[in-house]
């Protein structure tokens, strides 16, 4: 695979993200952000290090599943307290020229007529700079929160999930023609009605005739990302998702996830090769190697394990504080976060995880593999997945906040650079769009061959 690689920060607008502890270390700014100066100056520094977009995850509710109740996470900052992620897009935008925005939204708690309103205005004030991570949510505090008794199942969830993009696709790609804004100030006639169309959809789960309230935006659908792990999470990114992410822990965890994803979209009608696959990397870069290990040791002196446990029991929707350490954690199928549970059963199946084992191996970025060495080994990781695994891409997650970004930006990209994997500094992104810029110059909008491409043309 010769073609440049594409780097995303995987951050969250809270004052912890996968990392449980790594606030309490020195100079760790990660309190600053509900600072708007905080979240521009690390879209400053993502653009100048190549990065593609910067990536939000969100959760709706608090992890109350250790313990059976919420106190560990209230007290330990596990993923909470925690602001609204598209909100911050605007001033980030306002700094950077080409920086994406994947923005992660729950379709399970929100309604599609809103979402699509929201994605189209910040697809236009960032000229189609915007992708939406499509999730389900899986806290029954969140369903608690919402008004609901309980949460809805899984099967209910991606049920949902499906109508709901399929009211998203009508809205964004069919609603409105490209030429129905006129703007005719000598006619007074700003759009022609005969060029915009109810979508009038009755579903299960919504009915909404529409048309949409937006003209068509830069990239009309928001560029699709997804990270379905369960049976059904796999057949919904494989009908749906442009960039994956693959968040298995282990090499031939990803190449069976990535060979299984593109068979099912090659069902769907889909060309397999256009999905662009990413997966997660906790880098610890040092200018020596003995730096390097040093860093490494620090931080995980700042683990926090019970934070963890709180966090992966609600990954898990298992409550951990009630097993053993030493117990080897089983299979079951969960009605949470599949991925991470297949991460511990399924993807090496000859070795047997203990609950201490996993806390201790998630204590840094959850699942995702922990980079740790000089910038010339950490780029040699980078290379070997790029080009023999096959990755497209990597979800850069941070330890301590900003330096975990500056530390990659400033010593991992000159060599990816010097490597010819990143594009250089002065040269032209891969055209205007976010879209573009993960799929090639010229493709704006969805492939013909998705399954949410518009067919109306008048």
């Amino acid at each position: 695979m010769s073609d440049h690689l594409r780097l995303n920060l995987f951050t969250m607008n809270a004052a912890e993200h996968v990392s449980p502890g790594s606030w309490t270390y020195p100079g760790d700014r990660s309190a600053d952000y509900t600072d708007r100066e905080y979240w521009t100056e690390v879209a400053r520094t993502a653009e100048r290090g190549g990065f593609d977009a910067v990536f939000f995850a969100d959760v709706r509710g608090i992890y109350d599943v250790y313990g059976g109740d919420r106190d560990v996470a209230i007290e330990k900052a596990v993923q909470t307290p925690a602001n609204d992620p598209q909100l911050v897009v605007p001033a980030m935008a306002e700094v950077t020229d080409d920086l994406g925005f994947a923005v992660t939204r729950s379709t399970t708690y929100t309604h599609p007529y809103q979402l699509a309103r929201e994605f189209s205005t910040l697809d236009h004030l960032t000229d189609g700079r915007i992708a939406l991570n499509v999730v389900t949510s899986y806290l029954e505090s969140a369903a608690a929160n919402l008004g609901l008794d309980e949460r809805m199942d899984k099967g209910t969830r991606y049920d949902r999930a499906d109508e709901f993009l399929d009211v998203c696709y009508a809205l964004w790609e069919e609603s409105w023609a490209d030429d129905a804004v006129v703007r005719d100030r000598e006619t007074g006639r700003y759009t022609d009605p005969s060029k915009v169309h109810a979508i009038d959809h009755e579903g299960e789960h919504f009915s909404v005739p529409g048309p949409h309230g937006c003209e068509p935006s830069p990239q009309r659908t928001p560029v699709l990302y997804q990270a379905g792990s369960s049976d059904r999470g796999r057949e919904f990114a494989a009908a749906n998702a442009e960039a994956v992410f693959a968040s298995q822990p282990t090499e031939a965890g990803v190449r069976e996830y990535m060979a299984d994803v593109r068979s099912r979209a090659a069902d769907h009608g889909r060309d397999p090769e256009s999905l662009r696959f990413f997966i997660g990397v906790v880098p610890v870069v040092g200018e020596t190697e003995a730096i390097a290990e040093a860093k490494h040791e620090s931080y995980k002196d700042h683990v926090d394990v019970e934070a963890t446990l709180a966090l992966l029991s609600g990954f898990l929707d298992m409550d951990l504080s009630a097993l053993d350490p030493d117990r080897k954690v089983e299979h079951i199928e969960t009605e949470a976060i599949q991925g991470t549970m297949n991460a511990f059963t399924r993807s090496q199946p000859d070795r047997e995880w203990t609950v201490r084992e996993v806390a201790e191996f998630c204590g840094l970025g959850t699942t995702s593999p922990t980079l740790v060495g000089t910038p010339e080994q950490v780029a040699d990781e980078i290379q070997y997945w790029h080009e023999e695994v096959g990755v497209h891409g990597f979800n850069v997650k941070e330890v301590v906040r900003p330096d975990s970004l500056s530390d990659f930006v400033d010593l991992v990209v000159p060599e990816l650079r010097e490597r010819g994997l990143v594009r250089a500094a002065d040269a032209d992104p891969r055209g205007d769009t976010l879209r573009e810029r993960l799929l090639g110059e010229g493709q704006r909008r969805l492939r013909d061959d998705h399954p949410g491409k518009g067919k109306r043309t008048d």
